[in-house]
């Protein structure tokens, strides 16, 4: 019998750990299902790009798994039952249900409203491509002059804000942050950003927490009304609820708590990675959603459920960062290297060569979810053959 392998999700990590295992595992041994709702990939690192009617390089699964083994099933998961070891999903046929030995939990996160009134009525968001492409249409509507107010300073708002800025320079564009603007960046990465800013027409409401989200402006905490003829939420990220719904432990905001194979504390035949796993890197610190977490973690559990099913050796590669990649439009980027625990240190890299940076690291990202064995060796490893060994191989704890 083979051993059935299915990922739920095919985002980056998703991806990454299916296209990963079919290189690890011999596919007479494993049969490895990859459950998405859509056929092509997106790059999710590029939906602002997607926002401003820049068109993206299709990127079908067909092509980028063909020949791997991989299956693909175009599916939406509604559920997961762990005690069972099934997944419930629904297609163009109606229900169906499907029977794992291994589970990989990738179906990442989404647009975070954070519970603000008036969120989910008037804001627009950029956490996906159904999301981008709304946003794209009001964008192209808006007649010269509107304010467009992105709110939230984190990664994601930065680069809404300067791409929107850029490609629509006839706009009054602004961002409202909790705190100061690029107030986590080392003194040359805040310089740098506040020129960027002012070279753009950008301006900065800074020390401004949104209390709620009206038609034509957002009212702040501190009695603010700043306008906005669009508003573009960029608060953050909420893991997919259907983890939250089953037996896994689970953190409070619904991610699965994993240990340092990705693999859930709380049933050994589920690994997790991305979004929707609470995993420790440098210094015991959660790992913050993003591609550049969620990457090495898909490997990661890649590498550890193909090592427990063949009696190979655990990975113990320990997850860091190295730095923060920003565009700031097409044209200007910003490098921050930070430590380990994603600190900012002093070194930065700015302007034009930081921008080609950053879109080398995107393509890397698409290219390594097509690649994802990166220069490894790629010899397909046998599954043991005895049931009872096979048993003794899985309960190996990290």
């Amino acid at each position: 019998m083979q051993h059935r392998i299915i990922v739920l999700g095919a985002g980056y990590t998703g991806a990454i750990a299916a296209g990963r295992l079919a290189k690890r595992l011999h596919r007479d041994d494993v049969a490895i299902t990859l459950v998405n709702p859509e056929p092509d990939f997106v790059e999710r690192v590029r939906m602002h790009q997607l926002a401003v009617g820049q068109d993206l390089k299709p990127r079908p699964f067909t092509e980028m798994f063909a020949g791997t083994g991989v299956q693909l099933r175009l599916a939406r998961v509604t559920g997961v039952d762990v005690e069972r070891k099934t997944v419930a999903v629904t297609d163009a046929n109606g229900a169906d249900e499907l029977a794992y030995d291994t589970l990989v939990y990738a179906l990442g996160s989404g647009w975070n409203a954070q519970g603000v009134p008036g969120t989910a009525e008037h804001a627009y968001e950029v956490a996906g491509r159904p999301g981008a492409l709304r946003l794209r249409e009001r964008l192209a509507r808006l007649d010269a002059g509107q304010t467009v107010l992105v709110v939230g300073g984190g990664l994601t708002g930065l680069e809404a804000a300067t791409e929107i800025a850029e490609a629509r320079p006839d706009l009054s564009v602004a961002l409202a942050a909790r705190g100061g603007l690029g107030d986590w960046l080392s003194p040359k990465g805040r310089e740098h950003l506040g020129k960027v800013f002012g070279k753009l027409g950008i301006t900065a409401y800074e020390h401004a927490a949104v209390t709620a989200v009206a038609a034509d402006h957002v009212a702040t905490a501190d009695g603010r009304a700043i306008p906005a003829a669009v508003t573009v939420w960029t608060t953050g990220f909420a893991v997919h609820p259907i983890a939250q719904a089953t037996a896994l432990e689970v953190t409070g905001t619904g991610q699965i708590v994993v240990d340092g194979t990705m693999r859930s504390v709380s049933h050994p035949d589920v690994y997790a990675v991305g979004d929707a796993a609470m995993a420790l890197g440098a210094g015991d610190k959660p790992l913050r959603m993003s591609c550049a977490s969620g990457t090495p973690m898909a490997w990661q559990a890649a590498d550890a459920i193909a090592a427990r099913l063949t009696g190979g050796k655990l990975p113990d590669a320990h997850l860091r960062y190295f730095n923060q990649c920003i565009s700031l439009g097409r044209k200007e980027g910003l490098i921050q290297y930070v430590t380990a625990d994603d600190r900012a240190v002093s070194a930065v890299l700015t302007g034009r060569l930081a921008a080609a940076y950053k879109e080398m690291i995107c393509k890397g990202a698409a290219w390594g979810v097509a690649n994802p064995m990166l220069g490894l060796p790629t010899r397909r490893h046998r599954v043991a053959k005895d049931r009872a060994a096979a048993g003794s191989v899985a309960g190996v704890t990290a």
